[in-house]
């Protein structure tokens, strides 16, 4: 009788184990059943750089070089983060067509620590349609008929 028993309760387990392995078999996964579809995370860059050579003089020729290494090597590959507008390096060319390679390169450098402010306050810079602050190099030239607020 015990043997019995136990063919009896391991023919039930058995039998079981079938129905739950067909039932999981035909189960239809979340993918096929909400008709789920394949989603790119990927960021696309709203703005594209203009890697033309400034040719007005040698200087501005290597500076456009720069910009250009600068633009494929790094500001591609990082996005667009910039809260500012125009961007660093959109910035220092300005300002150093405004002033001089000294005065622009200083012109930067304040503008490259305003950047990596984390408590930069927001009521300090107008806010533009692209919700970027507005901060041309025209403001920093010293210039009282050329800083516009």
């Amino acid at each position: 009788m015990k043997i019995f028993n136990n063919r009896k309760l391991l023919s039930i387990g058995i039998y079981l184990f079938l129905l739950s392995l067909t039932c999981n078999l035909r189960a239809q996964s979340d993918w096929a059943r909400w008709e789920g579809k394949e989603i790119s995370y990927e960021l696309t860059s709203t703005h594209h750089h203009d890697y033309a050579l400034d040719k007005s003089g040698f200087g501005m020729t290597i500076l456009s070089v720069f910009r250009n290494a600068y633009y494929f090597f790094i500001s591609d590959l990082d996005g667009d983060n910039c809260p500012f507008e125009p961007s660093c390096s959109e910035f220092f060319l300005q300002s150093v067509k405004e002033t001089s390679i000294f005065k622009g390169t200083l012109m930067f450098a304040d503008r490259f620590t305003r950047d990596l402010n984390f408590f930069k306050g927001m009521n300090h810079y107008p806010i533009l349609a692209s919700n970027k602050f507005s901060d041309p190099a025209y403001n920093y030239t010293l210039h009282s008929a050329k800083i516009k607020f």
